[in-house]
């Protein structure tokens, strides 16, 4: 029997999830605030969400630290996760947790250096990392341990990944630093060049959860949105259909189904026809994407499908990975 907790963690851009024992017990906003005076953190995950974009920057500066899935403010990142791991386990614990922690396939040595310090500083017993499209196949409930190809295509809030995975291990794999974050800058972006207005982070993921398409529907849908004025500066608002969302997610949506044919061509022939049989998983916040199935399935010839809980397929194969250490550890990430 374990002593103290072992907890599966999805450090993403986005978000981060904590898998404990079969279920998720935590899921927030990568997002922290920080007094600029005092240099001390005032609010993190969902309550700092909340002040994004609405409190003056030289006061208050909210932010992710983490970009395109890996760590961008060493110190900033370790007391987010200390934060969250504390409010799992309680501040006074007798035994320190035991954590797995997801990490973008084909980082660095020094970002999985960091990511792994970062954990030990956070109150983790002892840390290890899992390459994210293996977690995700894990995750999702794919037979990893076969000798067959599992495709699996990951599209988190900073990057994409997807790879082919057989026994306990990933073949083939390619990564691009494009995720849910870029969907929405590109509508922020069409928005701004299209109609002069200027709308924040937080409205443009809004207009992609209500009316995004990754293919566009038969009946276009619209939206009021609220921004400011380009040249006046004053606040005004515009109807956004669904058809322009679609066109202005195009060219970040391009790179990601160029990531998943960049996996097929480099896949051993009898490994892609287990995955053409099979189908592609999608898994990530991005997968959520309307139509981003149907979009995956036309360009690439390979049936894709998405699980049913795409967003914590991460979380989950990393707690499942610490299951299963023993098995998986020639596979995983050393570090030091």
């Amino acid at each position: 029997m374990a002593l103290g907790k072992e907890l599966g963690i999805d450090l993403g851009t986005m978000n981060i999830l904590i898998y404990e024992a079969g279920e998720i017990v935590l899921h927030e906003p990568s997002i922290v605030a920080i007094d600029v005076a005092e240099q001390k953190i005032v609010a993190v995950g969902q309550e700092a969400r909340e002040m994004y974009g609405r409190t003056p920057e030289e006061i208050i500066e909210v932010m992710r630290p983490i970009q395109e899935g890996v760590i961008a403010d060493y110190e900033v990142t370790t007391a987010m996760l200390r934060y969250f791991i504390q409010k799992i386990s309680g501040r006074f614990r007798l035994f320190r947790p035991k954590v797995m922690v997801g990490v973008p396939y084909g980082v660095t040595s020094v970002e999985s250096r960091a990511v792994h310090e970062a954990a030990l500083s956070a109150g983790a017993g002892s840390a290890y990392l899992i390459q994210e499209p293996l977690a995700a196949a894990i995750g999702a409930g794919m037979p990893v341990g076969t000798p067959s190809g599992n495709m699996v295509l990951d599209i988190g809030g900073g990057a994409t990944e997807a790879a082919i995975v057989s026994m306990n291990g990933v073949v083939t794999a390619e990564s691009e630093r494009v995720g849910g974050l870029k969907l929405d800058l590109a509508i922020a972006s069409y928005i701004r060049k299209k109609y002069g207005l200027v709308i924040g982070e937080i409205t443009a993921e809004e207009i992609k959860l209500q009316i995004g398409y990754a293919i566009p529907p038969e009946d276009p849908e619209t939206i009021e949105i609220n921004g400011r004025d380009q040249v006046s500066g004053l606040p005004r608002a515009v109807s956004i259909s669904s058809d322009e969302v679609s066109e202005a997610m195009r060219e970040p949506l391009d790179i990601i189904v160029g990531v998943a044919k960049s996996v097929l061509e480099r896949t051993p022939p009898e490994l892609a026809a287990d995955a053409i049989d099979r189908g592609m998983v999608l898994t990530g916040g991005g997968s959520l994407l309307r139509n981003i199935d149907r979009l995956l399935t036309r360009e690439t010839g390979v049936p894709a499908y998405l699980i049913d809980n795409p967003l914590a397929a991460v979380a989950i194969g990393a707690g499942k990975a610490l299951e299963m250490y023993e098995t998986l550890r020639p596979m995983l990430p050393r570090v030091g």
